[in-house]
């Protein structure tokens, strides 16, 4: 037996993920955020074109405030960003990187659109609200 035998790796296993209804597309602004409120997770949405939706941890990575709806929506490049109400850090609406400070990540989450209302994917875990 060698040492690469007797060495075993541990198997990376993502949470399993849900659709779950957030709300209407025509409920949504262009370029405006709102606050959904899913399986006790706040969630932030925003509606870029009839295509094109975001949705990201509604808590800002840097002060632990639920205010990201409420951010500054705009772009770097061809890269749609939102900035933070309260300290103006500049965040990847695709991706949750942090332009501005990268020791800091916005989560984000999977969107599509189905029967003319946005769904977004969260890890099943998750408790459902009551």
């Amino acid at each position: 037996m060698t040492l690469a035998d007797t060495r075993r790796t541990a198997a990376v296993t993502r949470p399993a993920l849900v659709w779950e209804r957030a709300c209407a597309v025509a409920d949504l602004e262009p370029s405006w955020g709102e606050a959904a409120l899913i399986r006790m997770k706040q969630i932030a949405l925003f509606l870029l074109s009839p295509t094109e939706i975001y949705a990201v941890d509604h808590r800002d990575p840097h002060t632990e405030a639920n205010v990201m709806a409420r951010g500054i929506v705009g772009s770097k490049g061809d890269r749609p960003t939102i900035a933070s109400p309260l300290h103006k850090e500049v965040y990847d609406l695709g991706t949750g990187e942090c332009f501005t400070n990268p020791t800091l990540v916005l989560n984000t989450y999977e969107t599509r659109v189905v029967g003319g209302y946005i769904e977004v994917a969260v890890e099943s875990g998750l408790r459902e609200a009551a």
